[in-house]
């Protein structure tokens, strides 16, 4: 992993192992660096409800169950801490008043920001060590991976029409 590849993966299978291997590397990192790099004090549920909610500012809580994938007393719970702990607000929606709308803090915002900054700070001692080719290739493809990721599925050689 020290080493850049001399040759361009031809099908995405044969980068599998490599971005496994590098998920596997970051979730070492955060544990090892648990209190630079940790979610404290929420726990990295109420967390990503965090981030799903700055994604989608006055999302339900039908919604955000269905993001989470998590049964409606579930999702109910961790908005309940949230809540208590000050970094997120419910308010009943304009248009629907019996609708409850969700929405960060500035508590919240800010406790984002405080994750962002720390793990950003010690991505950056790490590419720091890497060449600027190698950081630029990195950058091309972890963009193309996450528009990979966030695009709805298509069956394998399907063509998308713009």
């Amino acid at each position: 992993m020290n080493e850049a590849p001399t040759t361009l993966p031809q099908r995405p299978s044969t980068a599998v192992p490599e971005i496994s291997q590098v998920l596997e590397l970051l979730e070492i990192a955060w544990e090892r660096g648990r209190g630079t790099l940790s979610t404290a004090p929420l726990s990295a549920a109420q967390t990503r409800v965090l981030y799903i909610i700055e994604r989608e500012p006055g999302i339900n809580l039908g919604t955000l169950g269905s993001h989470l994938s998590a049964a409606a007393p579930s999702v109910t719970r961790l908005c309940d801490r949230l809540q208590a702990a000050g970094f997120l607000r419910r308010t009943p929606r304009p248009q629907d008043r019996r609708e409850i709308q969700l929405e960060l803090t500035d508590a919240g915002a800010a406790h984002l920001r405080d994750i962002r900054n720390r793990r950003g700070q010690a991505l950056h001692q790490a590419m720091d060590r890497m060449t600027p080719e190698a950081r630029n290739a990195l950058a091309i493809g972890l963009s193309a991976l996450c528009d990979a990721v966030t695009e709805p599925s298509q069956p394998p050689g399907h063509q998308q029409t713009a």
